[in-house]
């Protein structure tokens, strides 16, 4: 049964979206891996040629993330995320994926799995326009296609190095091409 039936398409409208987090109320509130979500999103920086580029949609653009604290892909996606949305005015929020699976079985991995974060984009009238997630395509081929084969401690190190070398440019760039593709 629907327990949103009068919300837009997916179950979110200005009311559900506006009780979400703001970005900065999450990481007050994170417990696991609190310092690595402050750090990265102290070092957090965009690029000007992200930033032109998203120039190019609608101001009023609303960004809502699917989110656990514990999430190691999280930890290193949102708090870029977060700083481009800074840098364009938009408004960035986040639920917690646990209390809200109807948003996040409808936008599974690979039709299947709960994996976040997952970044949903929304016009005015709160319809969604695209959606981003789990993580950047490259390391989510090598995570899927040699990684998962690795004790977990092991593929959780090689995941940090490619975060860590790329500082959320990949995740940025093509979370930037699935909202200019709705354009």
């Amino acid at each position: 049964m629907d327990i949103y039936p009068t919300l837009g398409i997916r179950g979110v409208n200005r009311e559900r979206f506006e009780s979400a987090d703001t970005f900065k109320d999450y990481l007050t509130g994170v417990e696991k891996n609190r310092q690595l979500w402050h750090d990265v999103y102290e070092r957090a920086r965009v690029s000007d040629e992200i930033v032109l580029q998203a120039r190019e949609l609608p101001a009023d653009t609303y960004l809502l993330a699917l989110s656990e604290d514990w999430c190691g892909d999280a930890v290193n996606t949102l708090p870029v995320i977060a700083r481009f949305a800074d840098q364009l005015g938009w408004d960035f929020r986040v639920l917690g994926r646990d209390l809200n699976l109807d948003l996040m079985d409808a936008h599974l991995t690979n039709g299947r799995s709960r994996s976040i974060p997952v970044v949903m984009a929304y016009d005015k009238g709160f319809q969604e326009i695209g959606w981003w997630g789990p993580r950047p395509e490259e390391i989510q081929t090598w995570l899927v296609t040699e990684g998962l084969a690795m004790p977990s401690r092991e593929r959780y190190r090689v995941i940090r190095r490619w975060y860590a070398k790329d500082r959320g440019q990949t995740t940025l760039q093509e979370l930037l091409e699935v909202l200019l593709s709705a354009i």
